[in-house]
């Protein structure tokens, strides 16, 4: 069941979007792909408020989930398609340029691709989804390509936009989207699963297993599994040790193993994120809607 802090979160997450697009995107004369690029043009093309256009193709997209998807899928995005508008069109009555003081369009670029980044991620993180072009791609490939997967669909949603847009905003405003659609990206991975895996899985096989489960329990305080394998060639069936922890107790696990056992095997695999109860781990919850 989703708590305060975590609408708290979602929402902070929708006013940064918000103020990256009103306080950096729009008043640099850039543009994006997705609903955002769309808007902005069809803004430009016939001069009515772009955030009026980008409520009613939400609203679209929010139908067309309900009748095409059923309303699952619809009540996942019903929320923040129809507040999030809001924040954005209450955003724009305050909008400034927040780089004024920046020439340099690259910068403004990265700029707008870590601020609206940061505020997906955060979204993101808490389960939510806000029912732009990731809704629109699943409506269009299963209703008219089910042969081709949703990034796809979605990768020549943003090219069509995109075209659209180097009609109004330019040529070069396109590359300059490809630009922050990398910087935005990135910033999204680093609020979901941070600069690095911070966890990592080791597998240890050692005749030393004894002494190195009183280790992981004692000393590192990780819970671990025990796993079989057979050898290639000898087809000796050994018992292979496998816990998760951090990349500082991996650490400390292979400098104890190094001292009492020379000949062990040890593999260290980044992992993106574990849930559960041991220590260090997320608690695995059961997000109603």
């Amino acid at each position: 069941m989703k708590n305060k802090v975590d609408y708290l979160t979602v929402y902070l997450g929708c006013f940064i979007q918000a103020f990256a697009i009103t306080c950096i995107l729009k008043p640099n004369n850039l543009t994006v792909g997705g609903i955002t690029g769309l808007s902005l043009t069809i803004g430009k093309l016939i001069s009515i408020n772009y955030t009026y256009i980008y409520y009613f193709i939400c609203l679209i997209i929010l139908s067309s989930a309900k009748i095409f998807l059923g309303n699952k899928e619809a009540g996942k995005i019903i929320l923040l398609s129809t507040t999030y508008p809001l924040i954005l069109m209450l955003m724009n009555n305050f909008s400034f340029n927040f780089l004024s003081d920046t020439p340099d369009k690259l910068l403004i670029c990265i700029y707008y691709g870590v601020f609206m980044g940061v505020g997906t991620g955060l979204v993101l993180k808490k389960g939510f989804s806000q029912g732009s072009s990731d809704t629109l791609a699943k409506v269009i490939q299963k209703k008219i390509f089910p042969f081709i997967g949703i990034s796809q669909v979605m990768l020549c949603i943003d090219i069509f936009i995109l075209l659209i847009s180097s009609f109004v905003f330019g040529k070069t405003a396109v590359l300059y989207a490809i630009i922050i659609q990398t910087v935005y990206s990135k910033s999204i991975n680093v609020v979901l699963f941070g600069f690095g895996s911070s966890l990592v899985k080791v597998v240890i096989i050692s005749d030393k297993k004894e002494e190195i489960e009183k280790f992981l329990i004692d000393k590192i305080h990780r819970r671990y599994s025990i796993g079989f394998l057979k050898g290639n060639h000898s087809e000796e069936k050994r018992e292979k040790i496998i816990s998760i922890c951090s990349l500082r107790e991996a650490m400390l696990i292979k400098d104890f193993i190094s001292k009492i056992d020379i000949d062990a095997f040890i593999n260290f695999v980044p992992i993106i994120s574990a849930w559960g109860k041991d220590n260090g781990l997320e608690k695995l919850e059961l997000d109603i809607e």
